[in-house]
């Protein structure tokens, strides 16, 4: 399956997705702030970009999001966070989907999913 970078900063949600992700078959690694991130994608870039916006330290999703943008355009990235104003932002538009956090992680899933076949027919 893909290698997953989710960066989220809620250590019990990030273990969430991390383990609901993992069960689909896929290798999910986890960053709480944009230095976790950049370690990881120092290593490889990732299939797909999972971010969340508000983190608690350093840059927002969003910025680590166009960053990572700047250096492979062509990266798969869905935004899952629990602000749904930042929807129709420009750097938002960037993304491949936008997810509003849920308990229910059935979106999610399908979201990875589809963007991932996406993005391995082009």
């Amino acid at each position: 399956m893909a290698w997953i970078l989710l960066i989220e900063d809620e250590e019990s949600l990030g273990m969430l997705y991390q383990l609901e992700l993992e069960e689909e078959g896929h290798d999910v690694t986890l960053a709480r702030d944009a230095g976790e991130a950049v370690i990881h994608i120092a290593r490889q870039m990732p299939d797909l970009l999972i971010v969340d916006i508000g983190l608690a330290h350093g840059p927002d999703g969003l910025q680590i999001m166009s960053r990572l943008l700047e250096k492979q355009p062509d990266l798969p990235v869905i935004i899952n966070t629990a602000y749904s104003h930042h929807r129709d932002s420009a750097a938002s538009q960037k993304a491949d989907a936008y997810l509003v956090k849920s308990s229910d992680l059935t979106e999610l899933k399908r979201t990875v999913a589809q963007v991932l076949e996406k993005h391995c027919k082009t």
